[in-house]
């Protein structure tokens, strides 16, 4: 038994992995993943996503199939713009508000909820440690979320973020002070960025 060809493109397309939803877009059954799965040709990671034998477990790749909606935010984004070097140990995610996460993802992300015409703002592609492109939001748009929250992150958390956005070489101010205006986080940015810049 080997892998149908149209399939073992869309694998290749996705860096070694394909989700139960795309295959059967592609008019296969989800019969036909359980049986490769179970001939060794694949290996199920999660409910619903299956990836090649050896292909190295991208969590915060695989995680953006879960829902179209997630967008990468707070601490993640920071990690994933390079502003930190600690990977979160839970994933941070923000989605629209008339959005819910899944069941299966509330216990292995922390989220955040906005305006739905909020949602796209800064979104940007950003890659991985693995070298996958995902959904994540950029790091004006990240420093204004830490903001926001900035009763929920922590005041260690907002400092160093500022911190290192201060040292941030490809900073746009210009940016930052439109962003901080739809968020409505200016009077709070100017006292935080007061004695940084």
């Amino acid at each position: 038994m080997k892998i149908n060809s149209t399939i073992y493109e869309e694998i290749k397309r996705n860096n070694g992995m394909v989700t139960t939803s795309r295959v059967t877009k592609l008019g296969y059954s989800r019969t036909l993943l359980y049986n490769y799965a179970k001939n060794g040709l694949l290996e199920r990671c999660r409910h619903g996503i299956y990836i090649l034998p050896g292909t190295a477990y991208d969590d915060t790749y695989v995680l953006m199939f879960c829902t179209e909606k997630i967008a990468y935010s707070h601490e993640t984004a920071l990690y994933l713009n390079g502003l930190s070097e600690t990977r979160p140990s839970k994933h941070i995610v923000t989605i629209p508000n008339n959005e819910m996460l899944p069941n299966s993802l509330q216990k292995e992300c922390t989220c955040y909820y906005v305006k739905p015409e909020l949602h796209d703002v800064g979104l940007i592609s950003q890659k991985t440690a693995f070298g996958n492109q995902v959904r994540c939001y950029n790091v004006e748009r990240t420093i204004c979320d830490i903001l926001r929250s900035r009763n929920r992150v922590g005041e260690e958390t907002v400092a160093s973020a500022l911190q290192s956005y201060a040292a941030y070489e490809k900073k746009d101010l210009e940016l930052l002070a439109e962003y901080a205006k739809q968020f409505r986080v200016t009077k709070v940015m100017k006292k935080y960025l007061k004695g940084l810049l």
